[in-house]
């Protein structure tokens, strides 16, 4: 299944969030399966970045596209250790659990791991990433 997840754009001072395909496994009908399929999804492209990583020429283009983001990435793992899934989910669910990230299907929270969900194809899906704030309030 094919669903839209919003992403925002690395590098751009405007707040720039873009829908863009993600394949998932099966059609999730909890909060808890929709974060379990999307972080398998992501840890089996990273792993597989790893099994098919080969040093590569950029082109010019290339180059002013990542000069202009401000980063310089050129595909190549860090490092030859693959991730493993089920610690993965877990840390993604128990950061769900914690309130690290909010998740939107639709305009509908997802406010807990048993929450039902409508989800179909090109269903959009939002993750936020919530950033905790350190020093005095007064």
């Amino acid at each position: 299944m094919i669903i839209s997840v919003n992403v925002k754009k690395l590098g751009k001072k405007i707040a720039s969030v873009e829908p863009t395909p993600f394949e998932i496994e099966g059609i999730p009908m909890t909060a808890e399966e929709l974060v379990t399929a999307c972080v398998r999804s992501c840890v089996a492209a990273y792993n597989s970045r790893i099994d098919n990583c080969e040093p590569r020429c950029i082109s010019d283009e290339q180059f002013a596209a990542m000069e202009a983001a401000g980063k310089m990435a050129f595909g190549l793992p860090f490092s030859d250790k693959k991730a493993n899934v089920n610690e993965a989910v877990q840390t993604a669910l128990q950061a769900f659990d914690d309130g690290l990230f909010r998740a939107f299907v639709g305009e509908t929270e997802l406010e807990s791991r048993e929450q039902e969900i409508k989800i179909g194809e090109n269903s959009e899906v939002t993750f936020i990433r919530l950033t905790m704030l350190a020093g005095r309030i007064w």
